[in-house]
């Protein structure tokens, strides 16, 4: 089947919802990322908190406690990371098995449609399932190199290197944990993608319901209204 002839078989409302449903990934991704000045998404007041936990590890001892924290971060990563793969590996065994495929669908939509429209809508959604894999492995390498930077630090708050080498530390950290959110939001809108296999209406439904969860999270929370309290503004 030509390029064309797969393109045909979906409607424009199929294209529109398509479009929103990666618009909208592309941009909560900025808008918590880049917020109004003045008003801070949680993401960045916990930046700004790592910023603070690496200045306090300059003259904490032992530093056992820090150490826990971070192992404790690289589980969560390797945990999603695995998830992942998990789920990709479900989707292509799907994606092999037109007769099981093809059942699933009719059970969901009573529509008679070629087995290549579920294909490709399942392949959008592993798309965004890889890239959170890929996040999630490299967010889970940064915080393997800040384990590095943090054992580098030096002792003595009055080396001259200690707080620079913990200054490098927290931002390798904000690194991390930025690509880990990117991540969790790539798995959040696949996840939101999936009611694209009921249709472009419930996509558009599905889309909409996961930025308002994301938005409410970053911006209106009350984890925010507890860091900002303590951030004293």
């Amino acid at each position: 089947m030509e390029l064309m002839d797969r393109i045909a078989l979906f409607t424009p409302l199929d294209a529109a919802a398509l479009a929103l449903w990666l618009a909208a990934w592309i941009g909560i991704g900025y808008a918590i990322e880049k917020p109004p000045e003045g008003r801070p998404t949680v993401s960045v007041l916990m930046a700004r908190f790592r910023r603070d936990w690496m200045r306090q590890l300059v003259t904490r001892q032992p530093r056992i406690f820090d150490a826990t924290i971070l192992s404790t971060l690289r589980q969560g990563t390797t945990f999603f990371a695995s998830a992942s793969m998990i789920i990709i590996g479900g989707g292509l065994a799907l994606i092999g098995n037109t007769e099981r495929l093809l059942g699933i669908a009719e059970d969901l939509t009573l529509k008679d449609e070629p087995a290549i429209v579920w294909e490709l809508k399942i392949m959008a959604i592993l798309l965004l399932v890889a890239n959170a894999f890929l996040k999630f492995v490299w967010s889970h390498r940064l915080f393997g190199y800040c384990a590095v930077i943090m054992a580098a630090v030096p002792n003595d708050s009055k080396d001259p290197l200690a707080y620079p080498r913990a200054a490098q530390a927290a931002e390798i950290n904000i690194n991390a944990a930025r690509s880990f959110n990117r991540g969790m939001r790539s798995l959040y809108f696949a996840l939101g993608g999936l009611a694209w296999l009921l249709g472009a209406v419930p996509l558009i439904v599905a889309t909409t319901i996961t930025v308002i969860v994301l938005g409410r999270r970053e911006f209106t929370s009350n984890s925010r209204k507890a860091l900002m309290a303590r951030t004293g503004k």
